[in-house]
């Protein structure tokens, strides 16, 4: 076994990776670039080396670096993670040329599969079924376009290097092709450095299934069964769960059984994935999946895996690229229970998943139900250079109904502020009743949306906290001074103090009255409340009301407080009071970018007329584009940013003539 490796990666994967090595008695190295010096995985490591600057580019794909790192550390092998460098053969073969051990399969398999047409090819002729589409070389796009007429709408366009959703697009009119196709082309270069596609018939009512394969050097290839990652929105998982629902016995061996023929074709070495895509419009069926790609590395949801199975895939990887056989053969394999992941993410599902940053000013996640995978702590930063993966949540059940409450309530625990995140959305999912009973498909997401990303009314009791926390009356007592449970409180009277709040779009003044004794009359929509603040501990606060004990939770937020009440999270923001009344803004005026982000395209002149939803600028933010549409119909007034432009969070990019210059 080894004694030290270097993981070539950071945050959630790389943490994950030095938990095993550490129970294993391996020493740890980490790379980190200069956004990541105080990073959570480089305080977990033995030793941990500088690499570069921010951009991935100039730090953590830089192979040079990485091997030098290895070379003045004295680490025997590399573990990649996934992302970065992970599938990428020429790394692999520089560190061969070095010496180095690299912890996944050889080049050779690697580029095998790396390129989806190629590897579709490949799976063609190994026997494997593949979806009907258009897989080779020519890239004209008239040509693509006739073959996209052939194949028949809806079309599903993606990056022939792709992976992550990255580079993909779903076309429903011919009409529509030539702009999705340039769309997936610059994503698939920005992100891979390869515009090349390829073109495939979207299954109308697909489920996204996928085999956990591992092979070792003896030449020895098992499958750990099946994991279903139909849950997506914009061709990203967003939960995942194993085993499958509904899944029939004869279907899970015949994909194994595919699975496995899959890895023996290239002669596949250490932890892989093969995914398929199913044709569920008549259930599942044994002859109705299809070969979509094959990952030549540890996924993101490897841990579902990990809870029904028992086994550790990273010490399995470990041992494999260090010589030794698979642990167990596929008799020896068994699974119980059931498990689900749900990806915590800093993103706003309300605006259409666009990535959020910000400093994580709390951060409370429920290791006492769950397992927990996440790469940083409160008070760290989500940065714009990286994916905003805060933590994964996973759970295990003895059965499915019993791991989906499990991790129902467990997001409902959930608390962070300091950024937008996708934990309400994500909690939404697990009450869906289609999600509940297992009828599930890649389009779920979609096709409820409205319900999924709708915010509950803000209850008064977190208006209530909200508003004395604003005041400054819920400040923990700091001794055993009697007059410090009098927060608030007047000689002769009740003192009347008011917080000016924002609650759902609107700023209300909430009336407090202080009683004494930590005691308060709060004047609320309904009728004035009296709430005994009965302890406060940090920013959990247990209180009663009308006989009722509850607690919750008050911390500050960007532009106000987050409550955390009852399983769910509100934002509540505190206004200056003297500042201007936001609605005299005239925001619906402008495009203002929302989040840091590079400009890939500008359409829009000054005095072209443009109307409501009408795309004008293209963002490419953490890899994904973004395309920002007009708030209105109108004319444009100014233009203030032009395509190659990196811009800041906030800027405004153009704005429209005011509705009466443009009537007049």
């Amino acid at each position: 076994m080894f004694k030290k490796i270097l993981i070539a990666n950071r945050g959630e994967i790389a943490c994950r990776v030095m938990e095993t090595a550490k129970g294993l008695g391996i020493r740890t190295v980490a790379v980190f670039s200069d956004a990541d010096a105080n990073a959570k995985h480089v305080a977990m490591a033995d030793e941990a080396y500088h690499i570069g600057p921010a951009p991935v580019s100039e730090s953590y794909l830089k192979i040079d670096k990485l091997i030098d790192v290895c070379r003045r550390s004295g680490a025997e092998a590399v573990h990649p993670g996934y992302g970065f460098l992970s599938e990428n053969p020429d790394f692999v073969d520089a560190l061969e040329a070095a010496g180095i051990t690299f912890i996944g399969p050889s080049a050779a398999a690697i580029r095998a599969m790396g390129l989806k047409d190629a590897a579709k090819a490949l799976m063609e002729k190994a026997g494997v079924p593949v979806v009907p589409g258009y897989h080779r070389d020519t890239q004209d796009p008239g040509f693509l376009q006739i073959q996209a007429g052939k194949i028949g709408y809806p079309v599903l366009i993606k990056a022939r290097a792709g992976g992550g959703g990255k580079g993909m697009r779903r076309v429903d009119r011919p009409e529509d092709f030539m702009s999705a196709l340039k769309s997936a082309q610059r994503e698939g270069e920005a992100s891979f450095g390869d515009g090349r596609v390829l073109i495939e018939k979207y299954l109308t009512k697909p489920r996204h299934i996928e085999i956990q394969v591992f092979g070792d050097n003896h030449g020895n290839v098992v499958h750990l069964f099946e994991r279903d990652c139909s849950l997506q929105r914009r061709h990203q998982k967003v939960i995942e769960e194993a085993p499958a629902p509904d899944m029939p016995e004869e279907m899970r061996a015949a994909m194994g059984e595919a699975a496995v023929k899959a890895a023996k074709a290239i002669g596949y070495s250490g932890a892989g994935t093969i995914e398929f895509i199913a044709d569920v419009s008549e259930g599942l069926r044994a002859d109705r999946f299809y070969f979509m790609e094959m990952n030549t590395r540890l996924q993101v949801e490897h841990p579902v895996t990990e809870m029904i199975t028992g086994e550790d895939l990273v010490e399995w990887q470990l041992r494999v690229a260090a010589g030794a056989p698979l642990p167990k053969t596929q008799d020896e394999l068994s699974f119980s229970g059931w498990a689900f992941e749900a990806r915590l993410y800093a993103e706003d599902a309300a605006k259409g998943f666009l990535p959020a940053i910000g400093t994580l000013t709390h951060l409370n996640l429920p290791e006492a139900q769950a397992r927990i995978d996440s790469g940083v702590r409160a008070g760290d930063e989500i940065s714009p250079f990286y994916d905003p993966m805060i933590a994964k949540i996973i759970v295990h059940g003895a059965t499915r109904e019993a791991a989906l409450g499990k991790l129902l309530a467990s997001l409902e625990a959930t608390e962070v502020a300091g950024c937008v995140t996708n934990a309400s959305f994500l909690a939404a999912l697990c009450r869906n009743a289609g999600f509940a009973k297992g009828d599930v498909d890649t389009g779920l997401i979609d096709r409820d949306l409205d319900t999924l990303i709708a915010e509950p009314p803000t209850p008064e009791d977190a208006i209530a906290l909200a508003a004395m926390a604003a005041l400054g009356l819920t400040r923990p007592q700091t001794g055993s001074d009697p007059f410090d449970r009098l927060a608030g409180w007047r000689i002769w009277s009740a003192s009347r103090q008011f917080a000016l709040l924002e609650i759902e779009g609107e700023r209300q003044d909430i009336e407090v009255h202080a009683l004494g004794d930590m005691r308060f009359s709060v004047h609320l929509a309904s009728a004035p409340q009296d709430y005994k603040l009965v302890s406060i501990d940090g920013a959990r606060i247990t209180f009663d009301r009308n006989g009722l004990r509850k607690s919750g939770v008050v911390t500050p937020d960007v532009g106000g407080l987050a409550v955390f009440l009852d399983g769910r999270a509100f934002r509540i923001g505190c206004p200056d009071p003297l500042s201007a009344d936001e609605d005299s803004a005239e925001a619906g005026d402008q495009i203002i970018a929302p989040m840091p982000g590079l400009v890939k395209e500008m359409n829009a002149q000054p005095g072209e007329t443009v109307t409501k939803d009408q795309p004008l600028v293209i963002l490419e933010a953490m890899k994904m584009e973004h395309t920002l549409k007009a708030p209105r119909d109108g004319v444009i007034g100014e233009v203030f940013a032009q395509a190659g432009e990196q811009v800041l969070d906030g800027t405004i990019l153009l704005a429209l003539e005011a509705e009466n210059e443009t009537s007049a």
